[in-house]
């Protein structure tokens, strides 16, 4: 019986920022495969570059990235598009594009020179679509889209690639409060299937429910371990110390100081 690719993320040493200046540096992750993990931190603190990193698109300032033990930025571009599948934040370019030919780019990796669509490429659009719940949106353009269903849109794209490494961010920040759970639920279930699902977010209280694991990044490093060390250890109080704020365990929320 053959054995399987490890899909764990590691980084050692690892900086980075924009323009030669470093926005974070000295991380040593270790990002669990078959896992559903959320960074979190304050604005500003470097979540979307540190994903935009990991995905091989913005080169470390130092260190070193692993993807199921390779360097993303020493693959081709159709290897790692096989590896990995990246939701950006931000509205898709293309809006006279309809929804269901957008979400058949992801099998761009798979479809070979021509980009010739089987029936298996089909079927993996329209179970994509299916199971993020925009099947009624497949006609639509990209341009009389919400933002909260372009966003749905990209996350069907990722999952139409088929990757056993999906790195999203803020994969629930223009959905209402149904579909954000709806999504949150989603990433959960990909993870229990065997996917390694890295996502950066703002909700604090999503993150605690739904993850296995968080990353705390401050401006002196980053923190992990599973939402109940998180709590028990002060962790979360210290990646979002605020004057005038303490955060409260029990609660999960943070309360004035009186």
């Amino acid at each position: 019986m053959g054995t399987r690719m490890s899909t764990t993320i590691t980084t050692r040493a690892l900086a980075v920022g924009h323009g030669g200046r470093p926005v974070l540096q000295g991380l040593d992750l270790d990002v669990p495969e078959a896992a559903l993990t959320a960074v979190l931190g304050v604005n500003g603190v470097g979540k979307s570059t540190l994903l935009r990193t990991l995905a091989g698109l913005d080169r470390p300032l130092a260190g070193t990235v692993r993807v199921a033990g390779s360097d993303p930025f020493a693959m081709a571009g159709a290897e790692r598009a096989r590896l990995l599948a990246v939701v950006l934040s931000g509205r898709p370019a293309g809006g006279l594009v309809d929804v269901r030919t957008l979400v058949g780019l992801g099998r761009q990796p798979w479809t070979g020179l021509f980009g010739s669509f089987s029936a298996a490429d089909r079927s993996a659009v329209d179970g994509a679509m299916d199971r993020v719940g925009i099947s009624a949106l497949a006609a639509r353009t990209v341009q009389e889209l919400s933002d909260g269903e372009a966003q749905r849109v990209m996350v069907a794209r990722a999952l139409a690639q088929d990757t056993p490494v999906l790195l999203l961010d803020e994969p629930a920040a223009f959905l209402d409060v149904v579909n954000r759970a709806h999504q949150m639920s989603l990433l959960r279930a990909l993870a229990d299937e065997g996917r390694t699902v890295l996502f950066t977010t703002h909700d604090l209280a999503m993150a605690l429910d739904a993850a296995d694991r968080l990353v705390l990044l401050a401006a002196d490093g980053a923190w992990q371990g599973t939402p109940r060390e998180a709590l028990g250890s002060g962790a979360l109080a210290r990646a979002f110390a605020h004057e005038g704020l303490r955060f409260d365990p029990a609660t999960r929320s943070f309360r004035p100081v009186p």
